[in-house]
């Protein structure tokens, strides 16, 4: 028989399996001698007072034969082959984690995927991240935000969702399993894969598109819908590339990402409805890692975190006036970056290697943004206020950086003062920092509620707000600020047939896995239009 168990065990001793075997029996009310193998179904970490604890839920089986079970493949009979010809194609545009779990999903359903992705291919995409990082020169089409996996690649891989409603996550960790990624996500309760190992793994992912009869071309920026028909009749039957060629399907997926505000501006020209949704903006803000872990494991100023757990995190959040101000990807032994896709902004974003082990820790630290807060560009831009409004705070970056991708930034303690910061802590931004009001670029609304919340953030987590504490500017690009609305049946969009919106870009996800699940969704959803 085969029976699940909880048990906690101190972090030093979360690895001995021979004492998983005592305390499962101890948890079963069985002799030891009667298990006959263990494996770990979930872990996650109880540092809610000391000592640390792991909590492990097991799967024990009891007298009979131990069967382990199998680890995923990226075999033939998950993902069949649609080589040959005649079936239907999905035109896929973009090539982030919505659409390559929408192509991987067509292949599931009989349907030939071809992922049009305006970036490079993940190996030559690393050498564009060289200008942005020590020229502060951004290759508009090549960058943080742009080219093979989309905005994920480049911000630590992170799994963990509470999108739990919107279809299978087991499956995304398995996949992503079945294609490199360590077995670990499919147990942690906050997996993460790091932004040095998501390459590997995002190109196995093509590889297998490939090998089963997909097409994935790289450097095919999309400029032009091609549409048929007038009215309610209008139909969409493929798009134009920047280089004139033109690819025809019998359903396009849009799967562009939050950043690919071209797309949307592309759609809103073809009379594709387009409505303003929330969104949030802020700053990253920056801690020593070694002040994080002495924090959240309660362990004295200046002692080392022990080797056996994991650089710590953190998450803050409250509701200040209306708006939620918040904690957003937060980066354990994490980096800053610049997520600019233009010259003339400034836009960071965090990211972590696989072992977290810088000795930097860093978050977003956001504001929610309403449609009605945008009001004063909706006359000029419409639906699109949101992105004018991202876009003002970009530019006001880019200026007060002084040149490059140089951010601007301050001490926290001097942004909560409201005056300019004498000098600036040491930092995981290579680009460069240059000491500015913060408190003067952003809009007010932003500042007075950040402003209140990280008073009760500083009570919350000790040194938070302290000397050691330094914000960079700005973190707008948290989720696109415009969905474009489609029939929740058939996730058509009711102005163009054959034309599904998807992902973050549409504003239908919100990381790594959600986007990946509605990529599965929308995949489902184009066999059903097609058929």
């Amino acid at each position: 028989m085969i029976k699940e168990c909880e048990i906690a065990l101190t972090h030093d001793r979360a690895d001995d399996e021979q004492l998983w075997k005592k305390r499962a029996a101890r948890a079963l009310k069985i002799h030891p001698n009667r298990i006959t193998g263990i494996e770990l179904t979930k872990q996650s970490i109880d540092a809610r007072k000391a000592p640390v604890k792991f909590r492990l839920r097991l799967k024990v089986t009891i007298d009979e034969a131990f069967e382990p079970t199998p680890q995923p493949e990226a075999n033939e009979q998950r993902y069949p082959s649609v080589s040959g010809g005649g079936k239907p194609r999905v035109i896929i545009v973009g090539c982030g984690p919505t659409g390559m779990f929408a192509a991987l999903e067509c292949l599931r359903q009989g349907l030939q995927p071809v992922i049009l992705e305006r970036g490079k291919d993940a190996s030559a995409r690393r050498y564009d991240l060289r200008p942005i990082l020590m020229e502060g020169r951004v290759l508009e089409d090549s960058n943080y935000c742009f080219g093979e996996g989309g905005a994920g690649t480049f911000s630590d891989g992170k799994l963990y969702t509470r999108a739990t409603k919107r279809g299978d996550v087991m499956d995304v960790y398995e996949t992503l399993v079945a294609h490199g990624a360590k077995p670990d996500i499919l147990t942690d309760a906050h997996p993460h894969i790091g932004s040095n190992a998501l390459p590997n793994v995002i190109k196995s992912m093509r590889t297998t598109i490939l090998e089963r009869g997909g097409e994935v071309h790289f450097e095919s920026k999309v400029v032009d819908l091609l549409v048929e028909g007038k009215g309610n009749e209008r139909r969409l039957s493929g798009v134009r590339t920047a280089d004139g060629k033109e690819w025809l399907g019998d359903a396009v997926v849009i799967a562009a990402g939050h950043s690919a505000r071209d797309i949307l501006r592309l759609l809103d020209s073809h009379q594709v409805t387009l409505e303003a949704k929330p969104f949030a903006v802020g700053v990253r803000i920056e801690h020593p890692q070694p002040m994080i872990d002495s924090v959240q494991y309660h362990l004295p100023r200046g002692e080392e975190r022990p080797h056996s757990l994991p650089a710590a995190a953190y998450r803050v959040a409250c509701k200040i006036e209306g708006r939620g101000v918040h904690s957003f990807c937060m980066c354990p032994g994490g980096f800053i970056v610049p997520a600019s896709t233009a010259n003339d902004e400034v836009v960071v974003n965090g990211m972590s290697l696989a072992k977290r082990d810088s000795p930097f820790a860093n978050s977003g630290l956001v504001v929610t943004v309403e449609p009605e807060d945008t009001l004063a560009f909706a006359e000029e831009h419409g639906a699109l206020a949101g992105i004018a409004y991202q876009s003002a705070i970009e530019h006001a970056a880019k200026k007060a950086g002084g040149g490059g991708q140089a951010a601007p930034a301050q001490l926290t303690r001097d942004f909560m003062a409201g005056r300019i910061s004498e000098e600036l802590r040491p930092t995981s931004y290579k680009a460069g920092l240059n000491s500015s009001p913060l408190h003067e670029l952003l809009p007010k609304g932003i500042v007075d509620r950040m402003r209140t919340g990280l008073k009760l953030f500083g009570k919350q987590l000790e040194g938070f707000i302290g000397e050691e504490s330094q914000m960079i500017g700005f973190e707008t690009r948290t989720s696109c600020p415009v969905r474009v609305p489609r029939d929740p049946e058939t996730l058509e969009s009711p102005d163009l047939k054959r034309l599904i919106p998807a992902g973050e870009g549409a504003g239908y996800a919100g990381g790594i896995v959600s986007a990946a699940l509605d990529g599965i969704r929308v995949a489902k959803a184009a066999k059903k239009l097609i058929h």
